[in-house]
């Protein structure tokens, strides 16, 4: 098993009480999470939960027609299988890598326990609270907003959960993320890439202007962004 670093690289492990994370700091280990890895499917029991460090991975709904849609999207800020510790074992959502990198897993029994102590209740429920602003803001931004639009806030979104200003992610994958056909998404990154925003090459997406994506975004964006720094502060208070 690898040892979890010191300090954490997780923001949510590191606004944990010093004493509770030198508690959780010998159960914590440290995992490889490569592009495209199912942390869990729909439906099946979480054994884990997982706190990304240097990945991002997004939470989907599939429908039955194989059909699928991100409904949030976890890295470096959260965590990773709420159901755990809402008094759930499954979800209706599959779990999927989309940016390669490593996090931390903790197992679903030690979270449960972990869960009857105060300052970790908190602090997750307040996670728990900020990521569901972003599903319900998602929804919203799926059904009235233009693809452009919905781009930016996806990019936006996922340069917030890494260090750098760069992505690896195809295009299919993109359109797979926000329910819609590539040729839509190809359009989009064009448009961006023609107005100096952004640079994509082989799979690579740059950012070259963040204040004109945050410009070029609807509402969406900020009311996510807004809610998490409200939310979850640098160093828990509880």
């Amino acid at each position: 098993m690898a040892v979890a670093p010191t300090p954490p690289k997780n923001h949510l492990l590191a606004a944990l009480p010093e004493a509770d994370w030198q508690r959780w700091l010998p159960q914590l280990e440290e995992v490889e999470m490569p592009l495209g890895k199912v942390l869990y499917e729909s439906g099946s029991t979480l054994s884990h939960v997982y706190f990304p460090t240097t990945a991002i991975v997004s939470l989907l709904y599939v429908m039955e027609n194989g059909a699928s849609a991100e409904i949030a999207v976890v890295g470096n800020e959260g965590v990773v299988g709420i159901s755990l510790f809402m008094g759930g074992e499954s979800t209706p959502s599959r779990a999927v890598v989309q940016s390669a990198g490593h996090g931390l897993r903790l197992k679903a029994k030690t979270i449960k326990e972990e869960f009857v102590r105060a300052p970790v209740l908190h602090l997750l429920l307040r996670y728990t609270q900020a990521l569901i602003t972003q599903m319900a803001q998602t929804a919203v931004c799926n059904r009235h907003h233009s693809l452009d639009q919905q781009l930016c806030r996806w990019l936006l979104l996922s340069l917030d959960r890494l260090q750098g200003d760069e992505l690896v992610m195809t295009q299919e994958l993109i359109a797979n993320m926000l329910g819609v056909r590539r040729e839509g998404v190809t359009e989009s990154a064009l448009k961006l890439q023609k107005a100096g925003l952004i640079s994509y090459s082989r799979g690579r997406i740059s950012v070259l202007d963040r204040p004109g994506l945050e410009e070029r975004t609807c509402e969406c964006y900020a009311v996510v962004k807004k809610e998490y720094d409200r939310l979850l502060p640098e160093k828990c208070a509880t």
